[in-house]
């Protein structure tokens, strides 16, 4: 690690995302499952909208994929975020760490890599845990009816 006035540097403040190693990517993602909720993309805009509909495969309890390296077999339309696809995905979260370091800002407080609590994603009202339903379970409404501005407003 590099030092400063005795401190060390993070990796996410040393590394771009292509140099982490695969623990040190894996360890970026915050546990607030918003890339695994629904999201409607307007044809003509090409704007996004994300629904309170998440992903059949997501533990909504622990925020976290029931079949992580299962997932796109399982979930055909399963993107499987990279070093180099994070670029290209326009849908990420603006609070999530690929996307902020992408952007080259820090990560937030709430962060688990920054205060060291896994649980504050969660207690900060920072992920989707409580507020949404599996796909699987709503039959007869459209997605559109589940649409939510998770950047501010409550579901």
């Amino acid at each position: 690690m590099v030092r400063h006035a005795g401190m060390s540097m993070p990796f996410w403040k040393q590394k771009t995302l292509a140099e982490m190693s695969r623990e040190e990517w894996e360890s970026l993602c915050d546990g607030c499952a918003k890339c695994c909720l629904l999201k409607l993309e307007d044809e003509d805009t090409g704007e996004i909208a994300y629904t309170r509909l998440h992903c059949r495969l997501l533990d909504a309890q622990a925020c976290r994929c029931a079949d992580y390296k299962n997932r796109k077999k399982i979930v055909e339309d399963c993107v499987i975020l990279t070093p180099q696809t994070v670029a290209e995905i326009n849908w990420m979260p603006r609070s999530c760490a690929y996307r902020l370091l992408l952007e080259g800002q820090d990560l937030p407080d709430w962060h688990h890599l920054v205060c060291g609590d896994r649980n504050r994603v969660h207690t900060t009202g920072h992920s989707i845990r409580g507020r949404t339903v599996s796909e699987d379970t709503v039959f007869d409404e459209d997605p559109e009816d589940w649409i939510v501005d998770w950047e501010g407003n409550e579901p």
